[in-house]
């Protein structure tokens, strides 16, 4: 059994950063990828980046060269840097583990 859990959200104003966290705990390996997602209320469950072992990674073309994704495969955590925050980057954030999702972390980016 996974269990995920994120923190880290909050209000941040345009321009800002905040850094997202996600917790876990159970059977979490190294080699499969872990992955952040976000809904915007009205729209879809989009992914934001993904990291696996071996240092691979992926970013949404939305957030490139701006979120960061970072993971300590010994505390079985993952992060979100989240720099040059824009109003369209406000949504629910959501930390998955294969088919195993954390409950999100609200991030509202206005001024």
């Amino acid at each position: 059994q996974v269990q995920l859990v994120e923190s880290g959200g909050g209000l941040a104003q345009p321009g800002g950063s905040l850094r997202l966290s996600c917790a876990g705990s159970g059977s979490i390996f190294s080699f499969n990828v872990m992955a952040w997602y976000r809904q915007a209320p009205g729209k879809e469950r989009e992914l934001v980046a993904w990291i696996m072992g071996g240092g691979n990674i992926k970013y949404a073309d939305s957030v490139k060269d701006r979120f960061t994704i970072s993971r300590d495969y010994a505390k079985k955590m993952v992060y979100l840097q989240m720099n040059s925050l824009k109003p369209e980057d406000t949504a629910l954030y959501y930390c998955n583990y294969r088919n195993f999702w954390g409950r999100g972390t609200q991030v509202t980016v206005s001024s």
